[in-house]
This record gives C-alpha cells, structure tokens and sequence, in this order.
C-alpha cells in the first residue's frame, strides 16, 4: 500500500464510523437522521459520555492524518457542543438528531486533508545514482 491508500483507507474508516454514529436511518418524510450516538444518548449522562468516546477517537486519527490544528479545534468543539448540550434531558436529544457532530467532523476532515493536498509541493523524483566501476 502507498500512502494515497492508507489516507484513503482511514477516511473510509472514519466516514463509516461518523455514519454509524449520526445516521443509521432516516425518520421517514424528513431529513433528519438517526445514529448510535443519539440511541446511546439517551441514557443520562453516561450515554452521553460513551457517544462522546468515538468522536475523541476520531480526532485522534485526524490528528495521525495531519489535519491542521484548526480542523482538529473546530472538531473538538463540535464533540464537546454535542456532549454539553446532549446531557441536557430531551433538549440534548433533539440537538443530537439535528447536530450531527461526527459526520460534520468527518467532513471537516475530508476538506482539511483536501486542501492541504492542493497546497502541497509536488516531490521530483531523483535521478538514479551513477555507480562507477573503478
């Protein structure tokens, strides 16, 4: 595997990871979606806290990808809203349905890689090294 595929491989990680947690299904007739994060939500507090444990995670491995440390801040208080506001009973739960933490730091990922990719100076490839015979 070459780097391009590793990158590739993790993103495809992280966005099943972020789907998982915010979008499983679909309440019929809206666009409002439904995840693990908001099934475990509901149990006060600790719910709250263990959805909170796979967004860490993901920043974690932003982190190993080389996001910027602004794409990891935003996404570090994008799981920090989605853990406060989330403790808050009924409130926290609509916010959770709404809010998709995961899947817009998934995304904010996927642009900050993007970019950085863009920006990036392409390497030359060096000529091989002529080895005399004397």
């Amino acid at each position: 595997m070459n780097i391009e595929q590793d990158i590739d491989f993790e993103l495809a990680r992280l966005r099943k990871l972020a789907f998982r947690m915010d979008a499983i299904f679909f309440i019929p007739g809206t666009n409002i979606s439904i995840g693990l994060d908001n099934i475990v939500g509901l149990i006060p507090v600790v719910g709250d806290l263990l959805a909170a444990l796979p967004g860490v995670w993901m920043i974690h491995r932003a982190h190993k990808l080389g996001a910027t440390p602004g794409a990891l801040a935003y996404m570090a208080m994008n799981v920090t809203l989605d853990t406060a506001i989330g403790a808050i009973p009924f409130i926290g739960d609509v916010f959770d349905a709404l809010y998709n933490a995961n899947i817009r730091n998934y995304k904010a990922l996927e642009r900050n890689l993007e970019k950085r990719a863009q920006n990036a100076k392409p390497v030359r490839e060096r000529e091989p090294l002529m080895v005399s015979m004397i």
